[in-house]
């Protein structure tokens, strides 16, 4: 009976070991799907993912390596709030511009990969777009300006 259960203890061990050696995908990375929104900025038009559901929201872009050019992330926060994002788990520089119910930038900031402190809104929000770093400069976007918001595909 011992031998028995030291052969059961051994083949846990290994495949446990087997299991780390290949990696085991973290819990929640690929399972929550996304719809699309898009936002107008200047009139030109950008689809982007959107999380509007409390599980969308907590996902966001956590364990994605890149996102193209002109992608991003549209967060949607109801009721509207001071609201805070952090990087865990993200492994892509971003910036953040947080948005009021009328559409207009109230804050844009900077985000680094994996920083687990919370950068917040100054003021109360309906909305977060996060971008690449540094694409909100590179289109002159600035705080005050003012962006649509076209959710009619969103489930």
């Amino acid at each position: 009976m011992r031998k028995n259960n030291m052969e059961k203890r051994s083949f846990f061990a290994i495949v446990l070991v087997a299991m780390l050696a290949v990696g085991i995908p973290q819990v929640g990375a690929d399972n929550v799907q996304f719809d699309t929104a898009t936002v107008i900025i200047f009139g030109e038009r950008f689809a982007v993912e959107y999380a509007h559901s409390p599980a969308q929201r907590a996902q966001g872009l956590m364990f994605r390596k890149s996102l193209c050019e002109d992608c991003g992330m549209l967060f949607y926060f109801t009721p509207h709030r001071k609201v805070g994002m952090w990087m865990k788990n993200t492994y892509i520089p971003l910036d953040v511009a947080f948005i009021d119910e009328e559409g207009v930038i109230t804050d844009i900031k900077a985000m680094q990969p994996h920083d687990l402190n919370t950068t917040m809104s100054s003021k109360k929000v309906a909305y977060s777009l996060e971008m690449n770093q540094g694409w909100f400069k590179q289109h002159n976007v600035k705080v005050g300006d003012t962006i649509k918001i076209d959710i009619s595909g969103a489930q």
